[in-house]
């Protein structure tokens, strides 16, 4: 058998790298004769090694250029442009500053006209070149989505009379109908720079307006809310990329405008609006129809799984879900819609196939591709446009592609096409769970696969008998493997994002599996098909009843409580696990084995490093929620804290035990009446007053004191460590040297806060260092608190944002070594490279010159 080119530069490379032999000397009277027995030169034992240790080298460098070599003959260099843009667009989006286009447009041109200039011997360099390039696409991607958006934030919370057109609705779990509306105007008061759109839940029963008629009500409107804690994720920025800028609710049931001349004429709008109108009532009918044949939260999941409307299913359906690893089932992914199209698929060619004569002269598998392509785009109109959904379409859509044209359907080209896609139009999206999840978890299993067509393609020889039993073993085989994978591949970003990690979610994915892809996709297929003829009930009970199995299943699991809280997790362990699992996916040679390396490092880092410091006092954005932590449960000043902001603080410090405040006896609100109020201030418990506010002690020793009414702060001052004014009336603040005031309009700026204990010196009282959500600028950061005379002041001011928050981690420091990598390395290599060049060519010119002289003369 024939070496491949690989190998043979490997067996030269070793060859060319022995030591040659030495000519043998003889030995003549003027020589010195090294006696028996002697031992040879320190010098030439030296020269030994060295030549060793360069042989070594030599060979482990010729390895690693052949391995490269053969993943460039594979086209996986293709696969990593994405991982490398959506970095960039994430540094930018993490960056502390505004970086100008024109800056990132002129460094775009120089990496592009430096990888251009790499020719001949300068060849193998250009991917140096490359990967920085598209590290600067990827900032100008983000860049240009953020201009293009420009969405209208609200800026304090406001309760206003809302006149504008419904975009679409969504009913809950409880009935009531949540509105997209666009707003036309507001009154009463009128706001200068009103946001473009909000959402808003009426509350009321009432008949429900269509999508596109336009309605008006009093409403309080509210920003998106920002992180519950630093680093947690901010709802705030997904909001801003998806132009809604405010949220809230109708005070009443909404009405129509009672001038006709307001009603929005639907003949005068656009084409595009008429389009998403008319989509929004099918997809609206559709969720309907599948609700009323099929009740509760099993009609509610099923119109999900076709639709994409989550909002009717109940919270403790969602909640059980989550808990047993299920929650990917609510999103239309990459599972529901391969079901979906491989269903048509073979449903449409077998069927085909009986026709007299078709089969003979046309490919039916041709025809069958065609229509199920047709199918997957009436599906991802109507199930609302998610990105795990348009992944799917992407990824689906170039599958049938490649099966028309007879190509390979499965690969990981696919897949970075896919994310290309989505990329160049939103990379703001790189930064969502949704994104890395729905991307890690294909890439995973497309690797998986194509190593086991490999692993096939080499067996294919050996003959089998494989009878029912090997088919069913294959099946349940596969089936394991798929979720084990899955699972793996997604695990760090759950962890990462949510911090939590469900304990018995392979049994549950094994369990589960089959009963989506026997039952519910695709009796939702052929309930589809024959929903235009009103027969789709049939099929609807059938998928009713593998949901309920489903159920079941998940709340079996949900109820041996295996739920693993994570907590925290760093920045660079993060990292670390997430880009070697796509270094293990992508590469095919031994380089593999460094991305399993970067696992597991960033895994022992993750089990030898101390968890991360948790802080000793936690405030919400509002102020209206204040946490004292301590090792083992968190006290807070309300007895019955928002689930969904305390959910969040639970999971991310790792501490499920609750402290509910101690409700004191009322008492004057005087100097007296205070001075008591603080007396009783206890260490890990609140003491409550109701209308003076709430008191307690950190486990430093600082005193905490939470006011509803900003004319207490004076008498506070100097008498407490810190003060969280709940009012939104403007307080005027401590004098320097007094107590630290954290006030809701403090909050508007910086968002969550927690506060850590620093201490200087070994012995030294301990000081306040104040991490906020977002700094002087709109990332997340740090506030450092100075001390004077003992207490604690922020000691930097805070501007408002005038760009979208970066969510999650965004490993500032990470991208911000990646990219003094890229700009520094890469342009003096090609400096260097093109003096060298100029150098060489302008020595055979001379030579060449004086060779034409010799000649002539």
């Amino acid at each position: 058998m024939g070496e491949s080119g690989a190998q043979a530069v490997v067996r030269d490379g070793e060859r060319s790298a022995w030591p040659e032999s030495e000519a043998t000397q003889v030995l003549t009277g003027d020589l010195p004769v090294i006696g028996s027995g002697r031992r040879a030169p320190a010098g030439r034992h030296a020269t030994h090694i060295r030549h060793r240790i360069r042989s070594a080298a030599t060979a482990v460098s010729l390895r690693i250029g052949a391995a490269v070599a053969e993943e460039q003959e594979y086209g996986h260099g293709f696969v990593l442009i994405p991982v490398v843009l959506a970095l960039g667009s994430l540094a930018w989006l993490a960056l502390p500053e505004t970086v100008g286009t024109a800056k990132l447009a002129a460094l775009l041109c120089v990496f592009g006209i430096s990888a251009v200039l790499c020719r001949g011997d300068l060849r193998n360099w250009r991917p140096l070149l490359i990967a920085p390039a598209l590290f600067t696409a990827g900032m100008l991607l983000a860049a240009a989505e953020t201009a293009r958006r420009d969405t209208v934030i609200l800026d304090t919370p406001v309760t206003t009379t809302v006149r504008g057109t419904v975009l679409s609705r969504d009913p809950d779990d409880r009935g009531r109908w949540r509105y997209l509306v666009r707003i036309q105007e507001t009154s009463g008061p009128r706001l200068r720079r009103a946001p473009e759109r909000a959402t808003l839940l009426a509350r009321s029963r009432h008949e429900a307006f269509p999508v596109g008629a336009t309605i008006e009500g009093k409403a309080r409107l509210s920003p998106p809310s920002g992180p519950a804690l630093p680093g947690l994720n901010d709802f705030a920025f997904g909001a801003y990329f998806k132009g809604v800028g405010a949220v809230g609710y109708f005070y009443g049931a909404p009405r129509a405008p009672v001038d006709a001349g307001a009603v929005t004429d639907r003949s005068q709008a656009s084409l595009p609006a008429k389009a998403a109108a008319y989509l929004a009532l099918v997809r609206e009918a559709i969720g309907n129809r599948i609700r009323t044949a099929i009740g509760g939260d099993t009609g509610a999941i099923a119109a999900a799984l076709v639709t994409g409307e989550e909002r009717a299913i109940s919270r403790e359906a969602v909640e059980m879900l989550r808990a047993a690893g299920l929650s990917h089932v609510l999103a239309i992914s990459g599972l529901n819609m391969v079901l979906a199209a491989g269903t048509f698929l073979i449903g449409a060619r077998t069927l085909l196939s009986f026709v007299p004569g078709l089969a003979e002269r046309y490919s039916v598998k041709k025809i069958a591709a065609v229509g199920a392509l047709l199918m997957v785009f009436f599906y991802i109109l109507i199930s609302g446009g998610a990105v795990s959904a348009l992944r799917s379409w992407i990824m689906i859509s170039i599958m049938l592609v490649a099966l028309f044209f007879d190509r390979v359907s499965i690969s990981l080209r696919n897949v970075a096409l896919a994310a290309l896609v989505i990329l160049a139009w939103t990379p703001s999206a790189a930064a969502g769970p949704g994104f890395q999840m729905s991307f890690a978890a294909t890439l995973a299993l497309v690797a998986g696969y194509s190593r086991w067509r490999d692993h096939r393609r080499k067996d294919r020889e050996t003959p089998r008998n494989r009878g029912g039993a090997g088919v069913v073993s294959g099946l349940a085989i596969g089936t394991v493997a798929t979720s084990v994978i899955g699972g793996l591949a997604t695990a760090v970003y759950a962890a990462a994002h949510f911090n939590r990690l469900p304990g018995y979610g392979l049994a549950a994915n094994v369990l589960t599996t089959p009963l989506i892809s026997v039952l519910i996709m695709p009796f939702a297929l052929f309930a589809m098909l024959l929903m235009p003829f009103g027969l789709e009930y049939y099929p609807l009970v059938v998928m009713g009843q593998g949901l309920d199995w489903m159920l079941a299943v998940a709340r079996y699991v949900a109820s041996l409580d295996g739920e693993w809280t994570t907590g925290r997790m760093g920045d660079v362990q993060f990292f670390l696990i997430a880009f070697g699992g796509i270094l293990l996916c992508v590469l095919r040679t031994r380089l593999a084995l460094v991305g399993a390396g970067l696992i597991a490092l960033g895994a022992s880092a993750i089990v030898l490093e101390p968890r991360k410091e948790r802080p000793s006092i936690a405030i919400s954005e509002d102020a209206q929620l204040v946490g004292l932590v301590a090792a083992d449960a968190i006290a807070t000043n309300r007895s019955r804290p928002p689930e969904f902001i305390f959910s969040q603080w639970q999971r991310a410090l790792a501490i499920a035990a609750h402290k509910a405040p101690v409700d004191l006896a009322a008492e004057p609100d005087t100097a007296a009446g205070t001075s008591a109020f603080l007396t009783s201030a206890r260490a890990g418990v609140f003491a409550c007053r109701k209308g003076t506010g709430c008191a307690g002690r950190s486990r430093e020793g600082w005193t905490v004191a939470v006011i509803e009414k900003a004319e207490s702060l004076s008498f506070l001052c100097g008498r407490v460590d810190l003060v969280v004014v709940a009012s939104r009336r403007p307080s005027a603040g401590c004098p320097p040297g007094g107590s630290l005031v954290i006030s809701t309009e403090t909050l508007r700026r910086t968002g969550a806060v927690e506060i850590h204990a620093e201490q200087e010196q070994p012995g030294a009282a301990p000081r306040m260092r104040v991490v906020s959500s977002f700094t002087s600028t709109e990332r997340p950061g740090s506030v450092i608190a100075a001390t004077t005379g003992g207490r604690a002041v922020l000691c930097r001011k805070v501007h408002r944002p005038d760009r979208p928050r970066i969510p999650h981690r965004p490993i500032c420091r990470i991208f911000l070594i990646i990219v003094l990598h890229n700009l520094v390395i890469p342009p003096l290599f090609v400096v260097k490279s093109v003096a060298k060049a100029l150098h060489r060519q302008g020595r055979r010119k001379r030579l060449r010159f004086a060779s034409r002289a010799h000649l002539v003369g």
